[in-house]
């Protein structure tokens, strides 16, 4: 009985929600599911990575060439595992898109900019391997949750300005996504004031290294060049407070950059995460567009 009144109080606010920006008229109905094959435990980093890092590749079954998708998985970029996006990535499979889940590597062992160089080279990767797992190499995206939405949203933002120092040595164009899907995003971490996490991943205090902060923060590196992001956020998240999704998606917008922000109201950061459907279909729909369409890049 204890689980019953979440269950039902999730239900009755499963249409509460608010979609800023989304295309006029009825929402694209999602594409049929398609069996699909998965490959575990591909090692996607050089020989001379500081340690090897895996992949795993859920594709449709049916020969051909489809979009792609690189998936992170969240944990306060400490903890947790691609695990977390299993079923997210045979989802996305089924309804036609190849998702490459990847694991990375950890704070505090690992500072940043570690983690973003290995997203930075599991996309070199995965345009390496295209032809391997049926890939179109015009039509890649990403879709994170959490510290995973945080690195896939910042290997936007750096990969579309030539200019910015963090695509050395690993960045560069072919890292960027041509769209993004971020859920529960620490767009800005100069808003966090106390706690580990955020200070053992960028290795030291906000005070200390206010231009690290800044470096790593996605919402300061929008340029009018960043890809189309769709962003969904719990309006009760405590762990990431939405304004980090509100501001990220007024600067986006303020730029030029086609963005969408889907508001999932009673929701905190982990019951988004696991009551996110709504928002993952319209996500999907989001990605379904923007991988079909030209953009140049």
């Amino acid at each position: 009985m204890r689980l019953l009144f979440p269950a039902l109080l999730l239900l009755a606010l499963g249409g509460c929600v608010r979609h800023l920006g989304a295309p006029a008229g009825e929402p694209a109905a999602l594409p049929e599911t398609t069996p699909i094959a998965v490959v575990h435990d591909r090692v996607y980093t050089p020989d001379d990575w500081p340690r090897a890092l895996h992949a795993s590749v859920y594709r449709p079954r049916a020969e051909g060439r489809y979009p792609a998708v690189l998936v992170v998985h969240g944990g306060g970029w400490a903890r947790r595992s691609p695990a977390d996006m299993e079923d997210l990535s045979r989802w996305l499979a089924e309804h036609g898109l190849v998702a490459v889940n990847i694991e990375y590597r950890f704070a505090p062992a690992y500072t940043f900019p570690a983690q973003l160089q290995d997203l930075q080279m599991a996309m070199r990767w995965l345009h390496v391997h295209a032809d391997e797992y049926g890939i179109d190499r015009t039509r890649v995206g990403a879709w994170g949750y959490s510290s995973g939405a945080h690195l896939v949203a910042l290997l936007a933002t750096v990969a579309s300005d030539a200019d910015n120092p963090l695509n050395q040595p690993h960045g560069g164009p072919v890292t960027r996504p041509k769209a993004v899907v971020a859920g529960g995003t620490p767009s800005d971490l100069r808003k966090f004031k106390g706690g580990e996490l955020v200070p053992q991943f960028l290795g030291g205090e906000r005070e200390a290294i206010p231009a690290v902060y800044a470096a790593a923060s996605p919402v300061t590196s929008v340029t009018p060049n960043t890809p189309p992001v769709f962003l969904y956020h719990g309006t009760w998240d405590h762990t990431v407070p939405k304004d980090h999704a509100v501001d990220f998606y007024h600067t986006l917008r303020d730029n030029g950059v086609d963005t969408e922000l889907y508001l999932l109201k009673g929701r905190g950061h982990v019951a988004t995460f696991l009551f996110g459907g709504g928002a993952e279909k319209a996500g999907l729909r989001f990605l379904e567009r923007h991988l079909t369409a030209p953009d140049g890049h």
